[in-house]
């Protein structure tokens, strides 16, 4: 087994207990029953569990397809001002947007983002879609309080993760 394999599977295993706790902690009430807690743990825990696996290997197949690459918005502007009428509050919108997108442009003028920013956003978004709709689907009792750190540590763990294995390419 590599060691990046090895890697995986402890932040698997790590993920599983720490979301196993949280959810237990966040649902343990007088008024739920026991066994809904424990099935709430064992949901949320094995979900965070395998979302790891997934949700390192998005972001790995991510990074790869941005990384070294840069955007702008610029491609924006033509979409924006796109507008079929032509009433007055179309029109002030139309210049307020041409104004600032002109100002953006002077501002950031040879200036990029780079691509890898994008990376971390699908498998972001997946996984908090994923892990809203597992808990709804187990009717935890406490729903946005056992998937907010859920949601909130996968962004963190996606850009830090991002981060390691751009250093790791460069």
């Amino acid at each position: 087994m590599s060691s990046s394999t090895v890697r995986l599977l402890i932040s698997a295993l790590v993920a599983f207990s720490f979301y196993f706790s949280w959810a237990y902690w966040a649902n343990l009430s007088d008024t739920i029953p026991t066994s809904t807690t424990i099935q709430a743990a064992f949901v949320q825990g094995s979900y965070s569990g395998l979302m790891t696996l997934l949700f390192t290997w998005l972001l790995e197949r991510s990074v790869s397809k941005f990384h070294g690459h840069c955007f702008s918005l610029a491609f924006m502007m033509p979409i924006l001002c796109k507008f079929h009428s032509t009433s007055t509050q179309n029109q002030a919108i139309k210049t307020a947007l041409s104004h600032g997108l002109n100002e953006s442009a002077r501002f950031f003028e040879g200036k990029k983002l780079p691509g890898a920013l994008l990376a971390p956003l699908l498998p972001l978004l997946i996984q908090s879609v994923l892990v809203t709709l597992v808990n709804v689907i187990n009717q935890t009792p406490n729903l946005w309080l056992t998937v907010a750190p859920s949601i909130i540590f996968s962004g963190i763990y996606g850009y830090s993760y991002t981060a390691a294995l751009i250093r790791t390419k460069n």
